[in-house]
């Protein structure tokens, strides 16, 4: 959600704190805003829109600035508005706010009894003046923190900066990602590492409930109590290059492009190219009891959802044990049963998820033993979760996910087999043949990228409709559910995913010849059930786009246009096959339609409210 970025050292931050803001446009925000201390006063710019718009006003804050704060904006309480855009300014004081104050209501009407004015709409300025006020009679900041933060009731992760103290920012995170990086004779903070990518990759990950003070050469560190840490910085292992475009036209593009060297990556790390085993240490399954686990449950939120929907036709047939998969925002608010033999995993990119962190907490309190399957080392969720299996799969920038999805369904198909294999369910004969079909799928998924400039053609014929049906069945029912998310996702097209047995139970009726349907039919299982359902879909006039075998005449003489897809032996790592083409077709219908690809309206790459 919002981004946020500090800096103080010994030398002119603004254009640091902007360029920091840029690589946090991926977090999808609607407006922004720079707050500096020079001089002993407070200077701020504010804007609505993107960064772009901001940029012409940093002419207004003073150059020679060597400590501030910047802030992108993704609007939860109040407009979208220079107004209501942060940094948040009270005479000496300016503080960002990432996340929720859910008592903000409560503490607004005692502020205004009290005689605090607001000047915009946000729950953020509550804190603001709640801490004003409190700075009045506490004139330590660290210890007006400590008082102010047992009032507030949510997620937040500030940044402030007060003239009192013209030598250090503070930060406080209980709920919204902050991390800290330190440099020579300079120290940064952010709400994403990526941000400080090229300032420095020593970082320090505040967890909930501390308190951080920068100056330009100290960290110092508290928790809520008001007792000091000490914590040992942590190295990144991204680089800025790989966070960047590297003459590819949008992140999106470049990161669907990445995918066959993501994978084949993957593969070479958690699998042993002599012996033809998984590491299970590298995986993370050696911190886990499996003699416990009698059943497991996936919690996800969008992608890594459908994700987690493939785990079910390969780890629950490798392991032999029950797996269900649960929207991370639905599953805690019911209260689900769960005990000891229950395995909880989460999967998510950015690993800061609200929804997933929220329900890792909750399963461990319930007795769970849980894992992660994450792409950002140090992030909350895997710091939760008694154990992870990192994607590494190195930054994706694009809002939309593309090489985080197939790296997910791959990390979940290993999980299965090396669980399998370590619990004896899996013959060596069914083992080596997985492992060979796994040896196979780089060179598989390089040729389904090859594919782009057909599918670029088909593009061009739809990008009008206003309307599109996607199906599938077995795991493709799942890829069918993530063409039509990536889709409505990149070019605003509303779009669906359908089970194919499922469309005659009601979809149908939207069948016509206005209708283009994309229909994922691999030479799988379900395969003749699925080109049933495309007669079904014929028979109405419907516009059928096929996706299937390069050879596969009979599904091809069905389809007003086709697009070939290499073909797996199994049905799981079909699926990372598949999805690309719906990757390449949704990019380019958005790029005709003229959309924003990487920053699609009203979204956020990483969802840190609830």
């Amino acid at each position: 959600m919002c981004g946020v970025v500090g800096f103080i050292g010994k030398r002119p931050c603004v254009r640091t704190i902007f360029e920091g803001l840029q690589r946090l446009e991926y977090r999808g925000y609607d407006s922004a805003g720079i707050a500096t201390l020079s001089g002993g006063k407070i200077h701020t710019v504010k804007s609505d829109g993107k960064l772009a718009r901001l940029e012409g006003h940093l002419k207004d804050l003073p150059q020679e600035s060597f400590m501030g704060m910047g802030h992108t904006r993704w609007a939860t309480h109040g407009a979208p508005t220079t107004q209501n855009a942060h940094p948040h300014v009270s005479g000496d004081l300016a503080l960002i706010h990432n996340g929720i104050i859910e008592n903000y209501r409560e503490l607004k009407n005692e502020l205004i009894k009290d005689g605090y004015s607001f000047k915009s709409e946000t729950d953020s300025e509550v804190v603001l003046h709640l801490l004003s006020r409190e700075l009045k009679s506490t004139p330590k900041m660290k210890d007006a923190l400590l008082k102010i933060i047992a009032r507030l009731h949510g997620a937040y992760g500030l940044g402030i900066m007060w003239a009192g103290e013209p030598d250090a920012l503070y930060l406080v995170k209980q709920g919204s990602p902050v991390v800290i990086g330190t440099g020579t004779d300079e120290n940064y903070f952010a709400s994403d590492a990526l941000a400080l990518l090229p300032l420095t990759k020593s970082v320090i990950f505040l967890n909930d409930g501390e308190i951080g003070r920068l100056t330009k050469s100290t960290v110092e560190l508290w928790d809520f109590s008001g007792k000091q840490l000490t914590r040992v910085p942590s190295v990144l292992n991204w680089t800025a290059a790989s966070a960047e475009k590297q003459g590819y036209r949008h992140y999106m593009l470049k990161e669907i492009h990445e995918q066959p060297a993501v994978i084949a990556q993957t593969i070479a790390r958690l699998v042993d190219s002599k012996t033809g085993k998984i590491d299970t240490k590298e995986m993370g399954i050696d911190d886990l009891d499996l003699s416990q686990v009698k059943s497991i449950v996936y919690v996800a939120c969008g992608t890594a959802y459908y994700s987690a929907m493939i785990s079910k036709y390969c780890v629950e047939q490798f392991v032999g044990v029950s797996v269900s998969v649960e929207l991370a925002s639905e599953f805690r608010n019911r209260d689900p049963y769960l005990d000891k033999e229950t395995l909880v995993i989460a999967v998510t990119q950015s690993g800061e998820t609200a929804d997933t962190l929220a329900c890792i907490k909750h399963a461990a309190a319930k007795g769970c033993q849980t894992f992660a399957v994450c792409n950002v080392r140090f992030s909350s969720i895997p710091r939760s979760a008694k154990s992870t299996l990192y994607m590494e799969a190195g930054p994706e920038v694009g809002v939309a996910s593309t090489k985080a999805f197939t790296s997910m369904v791959l990390c979940h198909y290993l999980f299965g087999l090396a669980v399998a294999e370590k619990k004896k369910r899996v013959t060596p004969e069914v083992y080596g043949q997985a492992i060979q079909a796994l040896k196979q799928l780089p060179m598989a998924v390089d040729r389904a990228v090859n594919a782009a400039g057909l599918i670029e053609d088909v593009a061009a014929k739809y990008y009008e409709s206003p309307n599109f049906i996607f199906m599938g069945r077995g795991p493709s029912y799942m890829i069918a559910l993530e063409g039509a998310l990536k889709l409505k996702e990149v070019s605003y097209i509303h779009a669906e995913g359908y089970a194919g047995g499922e469309l005659k139970h009601g979809p149908i009726a939207l069948i016509d010849r206005h209708m283009p349907v994309v229909a994922v039919a691999p030479q799988d299982f379900h395969y003749e059930k699925m080109i049933s359902n495309v007669e079904e879909v014929r028979a109405r006039e419907g516009v059928v786009i096929g996706v299937g075998d390069l050879n596969d005449d009979k599904f091809k003489s069905l389809c007003r246009d086709y697009i070939p897809c290499p073909q797996s032996s199994d049905g799981a790592l079909q699926t990372i096959l598949t999805v690309i083409p719906l990757q390449f077709l949704a990019y380019y219908i958005a790029v005709k339609r003229g959309t924003d690809v990487d920053q699609p309206r009203n979204l956020a790459k990483s969802v840190t409210v609830e």
